[in-house]
């Protein structure tokens, strides 16, 4: 028998739940685009980053454990 690497199911996931997960990317990106030219780094985007992933964790959560189990 071949020792075959473990595929990491999550990332899969992750590219099949991010069309569900459009308004908060596009979000994202508006926001990046805001403030590309701000010189204080004072200005960020991470809220919408999470935002974004969190909607992605969440379509993602029930599927994986679905494969581990």
């Amino acid at each position: 028998m071949a020792d075959d690497e473990p595929v990491d199911q999550k990332k899969y996931l992750e590219e099949s739940c991010k069309p569900k997960c459009v308004k908060p990317f596009l979000q994202y990106q508006a926001c990046i685009q805001r403030i590309q030219g701000d010189e204080s780094g004072h200005k960020h985007c991470t809220g919408q980053y999470f935002d974004h992933w969190s909607c992605v964790d969440k379509c993602v959560a029930p599927k994986l454990f679905e494969k581990l189990k």
